[in-house]
């Protein structure tokens, strides 16, 4: 063997970086599986070399993932908070078992088996039953305090629902991403032709350590609580106690637990939890067992890392091998290449996968991937994608390492890559892929709406130099319509009329269609609502930018760059010679209708018959109501349509309102009757 102390130097190093990918940037290289293995491997050497481990100093096996970046204030838990030990088969779990029946002398002990919930942890304080502060794990230690981003979180309630509250209680939880607000913003990102997120965990991750609360309201995070750090006065004695406790305080629980007596049904609550997490609304990658009795958990004490009462069973995730048959590089609305690799077509968790990412050159790399490879694909999260590894041994003679193109596939320009970022960029914003995602953006539902300018009619504007900006859209005539594809007096008529119409469109909507890095339709409502003008916006400072609710550092250098940018005042130029709104000095709420549901939150679910999910939202906001994706005891009202889903069950279970889309417009002048 070679020398152990070699090799354990080795994989510190590169455990340590890993453990800077995922906790950190939380842009994780390779699986959970992968980088377990990898653990385990250090930890059996450090065991079996106790000497050559001791000499090099302190190892990643001996504390938790340390999460904490700069931007945040450092704040101690009152509790230590703990990462979990993970295991993969039976027999770990029975000697995880045999552990704690050995040490407490009992034939069977009671445990609480729980849905892992693929997210990040956090820490809540209350105190007197008002949320204190919010803090992630860190380095088990002390962690970022992140209470703004927290704050909206819409399931998360302000205050407890306990009478009396108690003094001070510490609780932890998990900070994820619901299926549905994932694909949702995949599906954005996709149709603007920018990288996918990999998975829920790591879209979830990256937007809680976002400096600005308002980007973070956009993704709309969600939150379970699930256990207790410091609770005074100490009154629950058990982890299914304290469950019910959870729930009776209004705070959000896991769907499902089991109470199991003895490994048997410890086992059984596991199969019956793998069978059902694909109807669960969150990510869950594995169950998490527990002794329930609390005084048991507090003998039973801890390492330096884990609770030794507890671990985490992972599933295993589907995988299938396939053939990689090119890599196709491509250019999203920002100008980041992203490499893709098709396949051929195969079986994988219930659907046909025939692409998948790739993520960037320095993964290529890492793994070897070369086009004629057989690779094992899996879908990272269950959600997107991705190819795992390289089987090398069905590697065919004469594959050749994949060089990644220097120069823009697309318009020949030399791509750039900054030091700290992993994404090579294409600089040349006249480049035509960049071109049609942006065009694309601007005509979009969620920006000036401009009906009939699909992705196929952009492409052909596009591809025949008639378009290059948002200005050239208004500078279209009828002869120009008429020689594309599918074009005829009508259709050609139809879009030059939807493209005059969106001169009138709301400011917000103009502000959201110029594409600005970082402000999505949301901020772009706070800055219409605040500076009523465009040019008011373009000129102001970033004092008076940060008096806007919610913007900060990076929204303001976002905004700042934008209007400070030559070419950009020229466009802006351009698109008011040719007649666009720039709002008006006005304050629009002059011109807004009452704001009868001010205060109310709506939760929307099924196929109306006339509004569409957007145009029903925007008319509750319009009126001072907001809307939400998750259902909770803080919301008013469920606006429910055909195939309403299991919003209704749970609407229903917490006895809500629940509205029709007739019903939802008639509600403003019952409000107004009742007032």
């Amino acid at each position: 063997m070679s020398d152990p102390s070699e090799r354990i130097a080795e994989l510190r190093e590169t455990i340590e970086h890993y453990d800077r990918l995922y906790y950190q940037k939380a842009e994780p290289e390779i699986s959970d599986r992968e980088y377990d293995r990898l653990k385990q491997e250090l930890e059996e050497l450090e065991r079996e070399h106790p000497q050559a481990a001791a000499a090099q100093g302190a190892s990643p096996t001996e504390r938790v993932g340390d999460d904490r970046t700069e931007g945040f204030a450092t704040v101690r838990h009152l509790a230590r908070m703990y990462s979990l030990d993970n295991t993969y088969n039976q027999e770990e779990l029975e000697a995880f078992d045999e552990r704690l029946r050995r040490r407490f002398g009992e034939k069977d002990l009671r445990y609480t088996v729980d849905p892992k919930i693929d997210g990040l942890a956090i820490s809540l304080v209350y105190e007197d039953g008002r949320l204190l502060r919010a803090v992630t794990r860190g380095n088990g230690v002390e962690g970022d305090e992140v209470t703004a981003n927290v704050r909206t979180i819409d399931s998360l309630p302000d205050g407890l629902g306990a009478d009396p509250p108690p003094d001070v209680v510490e609780l932890r939880g998990e900070i994820y991403l619901r299926n549905e607000e994932f694909h949702r913003i995949n599906a954005e990102r996709e149709r603007r032709g920018e990288a996918l997120y990999a998975n829920p965990r790591n879209l979830a991750a990256g937007t809680l350590k976002l400096l600005d609360p308002t980007l973070v309201a956009e993704r709309k995070l969600s939150l379970v609580v699930y256990g207790l750090g410091h609770l005074q006065p100490d009154t629950i004695r058990s982890q299914s106690a304290l469950q019910e406790t959870l729930r009776e305080w209004g705070l959000p629980v896991v769907e499902q637990y089991w109470v199991a007596d003895g490994l048997a049904e410890v086992w059984r609550a596991i199969g019956e939890l793998d069978r059902r997490r694909g109807d669960f609304a969150y990510p869950t990658d594995g169950a998490v067992v527990k002794l329930d009795d609390r005084s048991l958990q507090e003998e039973a004490g801890a390492t330096a890392k884990a609770p030794r009462w507890a671990i985490a069973y992972k599933f295993e995730t589907e995988k299938a091998t396939t053939r990689l048959q090119s890599i196709e590089v491509q250019v999203g609305r920002t100008g980041a290449v992203t490499p893709v690799a098709h396949l051929d077509p195969v079986s994988l968790a219930g659907t046909t996968v025939a692409r998948a990412t790739l993520h960037n050159e320095d993964e290529i790399r890492r793994k070897d991937i070369r086009e004629g490879d057989w690779v094992v694909v899996e879908k990272a999260g269950e959600i997107i994608p991705q190819v795992l590894e390289v089987d090398h041994d069905k590697r065919p003679e004469g594959t050749e390492p994949f060089v990644f193109p220097t120069h823009c596939p697309a318009c020949g320009t030399e791509l750039r890559r900054l030091p700290e970022e992993a994404v090579w960029r294409c600089p040349n914003a006249a480049c035509p892929p960049q071109v049609r995602r942006r065009i694309e953006h601007f005509g979009s539902r969620a920006c000036l709406d401009i009906e009939n300018l699909g992705e196929a009619v952009v492409d052909q504007l596009v591809s025949r130099d008639l378009v290059r900006t948002f200005a050239d859209l208004y500078r279209l005539r009828k002869e120009d319509l008429l020689g594309l594809d599918r074009f005829a007096d009508k259709s050609a008529d139809n879009l030059l009329q939807a493209v005059a119409d969106s001169k009138e469109q709301d400011l917000w909507r103009l502000i959201h269609g110029l594409g600005i890095p970082n402000v999505g339709a949301t901020t772009s409502r706070d800055l219409a609502r605040h500076f009523h003008t465009l040019d008011a916006l373009a000129k102001a400072s970033p004092g008076e930018l940060r008096e806007v609710e919610g913007i900060g550092d990076i929204l303001v250098a976002s905004l700042r760059s934008f209007f400070e940018e030559p070419h950009n005042q020229q466009l802006l130029e351009e698109l008011r010679e040719l007649g666009l709104s720039f709002g008006s000095s006005t304050p629009e709420a002059a011109a807004s209708p009452p704001q009868t549901l001010a205060g109310k939150t709506f939760v929307l679910t099924g196929s109306l018959p006339n509004l569409s999910r957007d145009e029903a939202s925007e008319w509750i906001r319009q009126r001072g109501g907001k809307t939400t994706s998750s259902v909770s005891r803080k919301t008013d009202y469920l606006v429910a349509g055909d195939n309403p889903g299991s919003k209704y069950d749970q609407a229903s279970a917490l006895s809500l309102p629940i509205l029709s889309e007739s019903e939802l417009l008639a509600l403003p002048n019952e409000l107004s009757s009742v007032e």
